[in-house]
């Protein structure tokens, strides 16, 4: 199937592109010079895509045309999309719209699409800029959630794949800057109001809360004083319900049937996940122009993001339990069904929230102080916080304690889960009680980790421009950042049912469980229950998780791994640059481009804790740093040849900082006396002295545009040669001055230490294909209809410094594909879009809150959208109508463990059906 998907991929953009081919040849015999936008080779056009065009016409057409016009215009390798009209990007999220970019993919977090890589790289190694200011993160590290941005908001984004000069806070697989609109690039005021109600396909799979949802927006631009004051005002409100029925495998333990060696399931998640995502975006932006020496715009922007999860479901321990497996069938070496005896089912009510808010404020300042002599002051402000609660409740038919509070089940594995037949009636509120049924210690958990990220920049830059020189003008300037990033790990602690004043879990004063039941009152059960169909179970008790919490007793958690989560970081960041723009022939070859250098000096340092030899109560603060300076030099040229060919060269020095999860100063201390480590300091631990990734970046693009901004076809190569990069491992480590307490001093200071640590050589390399499409070009009787495509392969080659052995790096899926179909024409609208990408190391959220790593299967997204707008004659007009199916095919999410190939996780989203309207006027 994915093979004749790709099949079909390939064969739509050939036979496109022939089309095309054949038609410009005809037209080329007339083209003896070059087209008037090859022959205005101007230094507007040095602007590289800083500003997207005025928005005057709208529609898919209109949105396809500005921004292949960014592209064109662009002295770097760019990507771009503009909004088809005020608030309407192409997608219902910025992640969607950018993942249709040639060489990026999208990462689905539950269910949302949220974060984005590029060129095979996770957003551990891109940048995100909000006019061209770098962003903070709500997450752990320094990757944005694209979701925090409302795609009403936003007007377009340039996704630079080569860096420049003045191109500063640049990632190493690229750049993405989200632009907002400027109100004095339109000559009038404009009014929008776009309302949307949806609906998820599988329902109310937990009945307390809703598959339906809405969004509403408000966008308003004005000018005023002469059209030297403008003013654009934005308000999007988004109310969207995610619901998922999940499973999960614990792992697969060997066993011996018959002889024969097997993977049988070790346990079991069956799940109904249901969610309320609650997004208030407010965007302002004051413009004022009074004279064509000054003009200063003032950006602000708020987000507000309210998750709200509710996860039951039932957990079982099968072949890592003490129930006894019969009658196992085995096939192609897995246990595909059987019967456990002695299982003791966990049924589970968890909620988890996040509360997140986005600030950014940019202040920018341009003066013309003469024909010659232009500069630039711009001051910015942006600051994340995410408070977080995990809230974890059990129940079952009895604690642990209980030698009849055990069950029989049946299995048989699917292809993509289980399905289960189990014996009792996990419904009656008779029989499951709150309780330890797994024998965990606890009867339920909860955590409330805390993140803030903040960062203050400050820039200045001078451009002297040339008349008659080979060189447009040179640009020189300074920018300054202040970031500090703080992780705590907050309140974490067990719920225990009977009192427990001591802490270290819910036990009794020697240490024993303490078999502690209560029973769900029954103006707290949810009726109906949840629906576990999906897996054969036909549901499990439900219960108001907020009414009960107030039957536990709270028993704080002491431990290391609490103390290793409370970290800071602190990074100061001065860059200097200076770039020669070009703008000249080469013979009858017109070229652009520019040439230039970084000066970048970084002081990083964090502080943590030290947790000596387990003494969680006592841990120490410990600090670290270091400062470090790179240059990174860019070249980006542009030949334009006949027949509007664009030849494209580009080489630079580019970089990606740390993640800052691993630049904590937290270590965590041991001195075993038994082992293979027996006599040796032994620590894991974070590192303030990380230094970046780095390489040596070169890129070639051939791009053949047609009827000037109407289609384009491009092919590019890249290649990336790592001179240093990033990757966690075991090495020695001098612990000279480490006190060993009560234990015996170690012969030697020199012991082993898990921490990330900086790597060299290394490449990555790939190749592009893009090519959009209107096949009016090719036959006037297609008017209307139109694609876009763009197939990437990307590999990487990279080995362990201690062991040798191949690294997977996070986001790598070695090829990515998406085709759009679209027709718009007498105002009706119609596009089909699928996007793959093959199997990639993503980055989850995990056990206790941290960011866990699993590899994620590969997936087909179609969506579908129809539209209608009224028009100018209409009494409807500026009404327009709007029905979207998103993942229509119902894609599934699956993950796998590496090595076996074996399912570890399973999500079935459901498809998202919205219907729209939209007032301009």
């Amino acid at each position: 199937m994915v093979q004749l998907k790709r099949n079909l991929l390939s064969v739509a953009l050939a036979s496109a592109t022939m089309m095309l081919a054949a038609n410009a040849y005809a037209q080329s015999a007339d083209q003896q010079a070059p087209a008037p936008a090859q022959q205005d080779q101007t230094k507007d056009k040095t602007q590289d895509a800083k500003t997207l065009d005025t928005v005057t016409v709208t529609g898919i057409r209109a949105g396809i045309e500005r921004a292949i016009d960014t592209k064109r215009a662009s002295s770097e390798i760019v990507e771009a999309i503009s909004a088809e009209d005020i608030g309407k990007l192409p997608d219902v999220s910025i992640a969607e719209s950018i993942a249709r970019l040639p060489g990026l993919a999208m990462q689905r977090v539950a269910g949302r699409s949220s974060t984005v890589s590029i060129r095979g790289l996770s957003d551990d190694f891109s940048t995100t800029l909000l006019n061209g200011r770098e962003q903070v993160s709500v997450g752990h590290n320094r990757g944005v959630e694209f979701d925090q941005y409302p795609s009403e908001l936003i007007s377009g984004v340039v996704v630079y794949k080569t860096p420049s000069a003045q191109l500063v806070g640049q990632g190493l697989s690229g750049t993405v800057d989200l632009h907002t609109v400027r109100p004095l690039d339109y000559t009038d005021r404009q009014v929008v109001f776009n309302a949307r109600g949806e609906h998820n396909s599988n329902g109310d799979l937990n009945s307390d809360v809703s598959a339906y949802g809405n969004r509403f927006s408000v966008s308003y631009i004005d000018q005023f004083l002469d059209n030297t004051l403008g003013v654009a005002i934005g308000y999007a409100h988004l109310d969207t319900p995610g619901q998922a029925n999940q499973w999960e495998a614990w792992g697969y333990p060997t066993i011996t049937v018959n002889g024969e060696t097997a993977n049988l399931l070790g346990g079991s998640k069956s799940q109904a996940f249901s969610s309320t995502n609650k997004r208030d975006g407010l965007m302002g932006v004051v413009q004022y122009k009074p004279s064509e020496s000054y003009e200063t715009t003032l950006d602000l922007y708020y987000s507000k993001f309210k998750i709200d999860e509710t996860l039951r479901f039932m957990e079982t321990g099968l072949g890592w339990s003490g129930a006894t497996l019969s009658n196992p069938v085995v096939e192609n070496g897995n246990v595909v069904s059987g019967t456990f005896t002695g299982v003791r089912p966990v049924l589970r009510n968890d909620n988890n929230t996040k509360d997140d808010k986005l600030f950014a404020a940019g202040w920018n300042n341009r003066f013309q102080f003469n024909d010659d002599w232009a500069g630039v002051f711009d001051l910015s402000y942006s600051k994340g916080e995410r408070d977080e609660m995990l809230l974890e409740t059990y129940s079952g038919l009895g604690p642990a304690t209980d030698p009849n509070a055990f069950d029989t089940v049946d299995f048989v594995m699917g292809s993509d889960h289980p399905t289960f037949t189990y014996g009792r009636d996990y419904t009656d509120p008779s029989q499951v009680k709150l309780t330890d049924p797994g024998g965990w210690g606890q009867e339920g958990f909860v955590k409330f980790p805390h993140v803030k990220d903040e960062l203050w920049a400050v820039r200045a830059d001078l451009e002297r421009s040339f008349d008659e020189s080979m060189f447009s003008s040179v640009e020189f300037g300074l920018n300054y950042t202040s970031r500090e990033k703080t992780r705590a790990s907050g309140l974490e602690a067990f719920l225990c049912l009977a009192p427990n004043p001591d802490g270290g879990g819910c036990r009794d004063a020697n240490g024993n469980l303490s078999g502690a039941t209560a029973t769900v009152p029954s103006s707290s059960l949810v009726h109906p229950g949840v629906d576990l169909s999906f897996t054969g179970i036909p549901g499990t008790l439900s219960y108001d998780i907020d009414d009960i919490f107030g039957l536990y007793n709270i028993s704080p958690l002491v431990h290391q791994d609490v103390t290793n989560k409370n970290w800071t970081v602190n990074e100061d960041v001065t860059t200097a640059y200076a770039q020669l723009n070009i703008n000249t022939d080469l013979g009858s070859v017109p070229v652009h481009g520019n040439i230039g250098i970084q000066a970048v000096h970084t002081d990083q340092s964090s502080d943590g804790f030290l947790v000596p030899l387990s003494a969680v109560d006592s841990p120490t603060p410990i600090s670290g740093g270091a400062t470090y300076d790179d240059y990174l030099p860019s070249l980006n040229l542009s030949f334009e040849f006949p027949a509007e060919q664009v030849l494209r060269v580009a080489a630079g020095r580019q970089l990606a900082r740390p993640r800052l999860d691993w630049m904590r100063a937290n270590q965590n201390l041991d001195l075993p006396q038994s082992g293979q480590n027996a006599g040796l300091w032994v620590a894991t631990g974070g590192n303030p002295e990380l230094k970046p990734w780095e390489a040596n970046a070169y890129d070639v693009s051939y791009e053949k545009y047609f009827g000037g901004t109407k289609g384009y076809v491009s092919v590019a190569g890249f290649y990336k040669d790592l001179r240093t990069w990033v990757t966690e491992t075991t090495v020695p480590y001098d612990f000279t001055g480490y006190d060993p307490g009560d234990a015996p001093p170690p012969a030697s200071p020199i012991g082993l230490i898990t921490t990330p640590v900086n790597g060299e050589g290394g490449t990555i390399y790939g190749w592009e294909f893009a090519a959009s499409v209107p096949f009016d070009l090719a036959w006037d009787a297609l008017d209307g209809f139109g694609l876009q495509g763009s197939y990437s392969d990307t590999t990487s080659n990279i080995q362990d410094p201690v062991t040798g052995e191949d690294r997977t790096i996070a986001g790598l899926s070695e090829k990515v594909w998406n085709i759009t179909m679209y027709y718009e024409k007498n105002g009706y609208q119609a596009r089909v879009s699928q996007r793959h990408r093959s199997p990639f190391l993503g980055e989850i959220q995990g056990f206790g809150a941290d960011r866990s790593q699993r590899f994620i299967n590969e997936e087909d997204i179609v969506d579908v959208q129809f539209g209608y707008s009224f028009a100018e004659s209409s009494a409807l007009n500026g009404v327009s109508l709007l029905f979207q199916v998103l993942n229509a095919t119902d894609e599934p999410y699956r993950e796998y463990f590496d090595g076996s190939g074996l399912a570890q996780k399973h999500s079935e989203y459901g498809r998202t059906y919205m219907f729209g309207v939209t007032y301009k006027f």
